[in-house]
């Protein structure tokens, strides 16, 4: 009987805490400790946090970084948190259940960190996979439906496409075919980060000159497939950047067109074709419209976070599209819209 009302207060009711309370509990005793450890706790409790307050903003510096709670009404983040930093000086690929895949600089390395338990997980192998180029490779994170977190790895290397997959679960790289246009591997097209929508990962390819070609590759993670779709249907009349997030599992596109002067527009994906959402007017806030960092969405509205570490707001339901407006200004310029979980980058 005791050992099912452990089990009741681990299961039913520690799954509910937030993140730092559930390593807390940890000390509390080794039966506790050990259910509190298992993978079925970190997905049920990863579940469950699948809400707004648990929200934080990661700003990495140079020697340290912050954790900052989100406000939710005024759009705003709150006072930080310094936070173990293991790392010299790191890029942010993606994140995902609270893991963050982050490539380091000085190494090349690509590494599983959560921030919040401070566990991470050095991706990189005597072989040579888990090394990250900048401007060469393309990476995302997902999990797949046996729920294994899974790492692909597209490499431009020696004129030929190299992609592999690394598995949590295995502790294991291995390669995968990928047959695409020969003209992608030049070095005028760029491959994005990977961003997960239901059981596809979407990379954007553009190719980096004034009416270029911009292309959508995405990846099947469970029959592990590649395939190609379009870009919205924007004419280019300058600098053209398209930006992806995955809203409530459906896929958008923020398209910034310009030089001086950008306009926005916010495009859905619907089976392979695009749909309009909204336009907004041309503003004169030149290459800080780039939203390359991340984007969310509470209250109705839209908040985009740039490449600046400027955070803007979308008001969804003004009728006359004046709604692009600066809210904060954020002083460092590399971070991550998370959620603080305890899923682990080890098994």
């Amino acid at each position: 009987m005791a050992d099912i009302s452990v089990e009741i207060i681990v299961f039913e009711i520690l799954t509910r805490v937030p993140a730092k309370v559930v390593g807390r509990c940890k000390s509390v005793c080794k039966t506790w400790y050990s259910l509190l450890s298992t993978k079925d706790f970190a997905k049920i409790h990863c579940s469950r946090s699948l809400i707004s307050s648990n929200q934080r903003i990661l700003f990495v510096g140079d020697l340290t970084c912050s954790v900052h709670p989100i406000d939710i009404q005024s759009c705003d983040y709150g006072p930080g948190t310094i936070v173990p930093f293991p790392f010299d000086d790191i890029s942010i690929h993606s994140n995902l259940d609270g893991l963050l895949l982050v490539g380091l600089k000085r190494t090349y390395e690509l590494v599983l960190w959560n921030p919040t338990t401070g566990a991470y997980k050095r991706l990189s192998t005597p072989d040579y996979h888990g090394f990250y180029e900048h401007m060469l490779d393309g990476v995302g994170l997902y999990i797949n439906v046996n729920e294994d977190y899974k790492v692909l790895h597209i490499k431009r290397r020696g004129g030929v496409y190299c992609v592999s997959v690394y598995s949590r679960s295995l502790d294991s790289w291995r390669s995968i075919p990928f047959v695409t246009k020969p003209e992608y591997l030049s070095l005028s097209f760029h491959w994005s980060s990977g961003t997960l929508c239901g059981d596809i990962l979407y990379f954007r390819v553009s190719e980096s000159l004034v009416g270029g070609t911009n292309v959508l590759i995405c990846f099947d993670v469970n029959l592990e497939q590649f395939k190609e779709i379009s870009f919205p249907p924007v004419r280019s009349t300058g600098v053209f950047c398209g930006e992806l997030v995955n809203v409530s599992n459906e896929l958008y596109m923020f398209v910034s067109n310009g030089y001086r002067v950008m306009s926005v527009e916010l495009w859905k994906l619907e089976e392979e074709h695009w749909i309009k959402v909204l336009a907004c007017p041309q503003v004169s806030m030149s290459l800080d419209l780039w939203c390359t960092m991340s984007h969310f969405m509470t209250n109705g509205n839209w908040l985009l976070m740039t490449k600046q570490g400027k955070l803007f707001e979308i008001e969804m339901d003004t009728k006359p599209f004046q709604c692009f407006y600066h809210v904060n200004c954020f002083r460092l310029k590399n971070g991550a819209m998370f959620l603080e979980t305890v899923v682990s980058p080890t098994l």
